[in-house]
């Protein structure tokens, strides 16, 4: 009788582990990646950073070197990978891109598209950037192969809704994006296995609002419409705030 009670109470506690460790994995992420785009760096993200760390959450922003798509891959991975699981993943136009495939990491819980490209398997970048013309077709190519937007223009291409010295500074402290990154291909895309939100910039003049609803709509993703330009990091923190906390709970 003692070994019959023993091996229920063994099982019975079996059972509860079991459950707990899945009670555990459904838990709200409280980490937060953000992987910006092309041209700029992290430090635009500060309104939101603010806004979420105000929330209780841990936020992390890396800084890609905007060299190659496998680079910026793996700058996204080192942040992710001294981190606790789950984290919700958080990439700004190319920075999709990136969050695509660095998404399929087992700690990641949930993507964010803010204004960003969401390209499948064997897709790239600049393979879904011509699939609907931007609306103010203002990149230029240097010499050695990088993509960059004249300063006279960056302000009415990527930033129209930032007050002008604001759209200057980002004009000024451009970091451009190599062109062999938006050749190469996503080797996966995590979004065809984790649920994924975006927020989509209905004025946006660097990637068309038809290719946003175009691959929002593809990947199911739970779209914000905010009326806003590219830079909506900046100028809507509220809003941006809002639908990663969504991904997080």
């Amino acid at each position: 009788m003692f070994a019959l009670r023993k091996s229920i109470f063994i099982a019975v506690m079996a059972a509860m582990g079991s459950t707990m460790a899945h009670a555990e994995t459904g838990t709200a992420a409280k980490e937060i990646v953000i992987v910006h785009g092309a041209l700029v760096d992290g430090s635009g993200w500060r309104g939101v950073y603010d806004i979420l760390s105000k929330d209780g959450y841990h936020v992390s922003i890396v800084q890609e070197p905007l060299t190659s798509l496998d680079e910026d891959v793996d700058a996204t991975k080192r942040v992710i990978d001294r981190l606790p699981g789950p984290v919700v993943l958080v990439g700004h136009s190319y920075g999709g891109s990136v969050i695509t495939d660095a998404g399929a990491d087992p700690k990641v819980s949930a993507l964010v598209y803010v204004a960003a490209l969401q390209p499948d398997k064997g897709e790239a970048t600049g393979q879904l950037l011509q699939k609907f013309a931007a609306p103010n077709d203002a990149m230029r190519a240097s010499p050695d192969k990088y993509f960059y937007i004249p300063p006279a223009r960056f302000r009415e291409t990527y930033a129209q809704d930032l007050p002008p010295s604001d759209a200057q500074f980002l004009a000024d402290s451009q970091q451009p994006l190599a062109q062999k990154a938006v050749a190469a291909p996503l080797p996966v895309a995590a979004w065809r296995s984790k649920p994924s939100y975006a927020v989509l910039t209905t004025q946006d003049r660097v990637v068309s609002p038809q290719l946003q609803r175009w691959m929002y709509q593809r990947s199911g993703a739970k779209v914000t419409e905010v009326s806003a330009g590219h830079a909506v990091y900046i100028s809507h923190p509220d809003e941006v705030a809002r639908v990663i906390e969504a991904a997080a709970k």
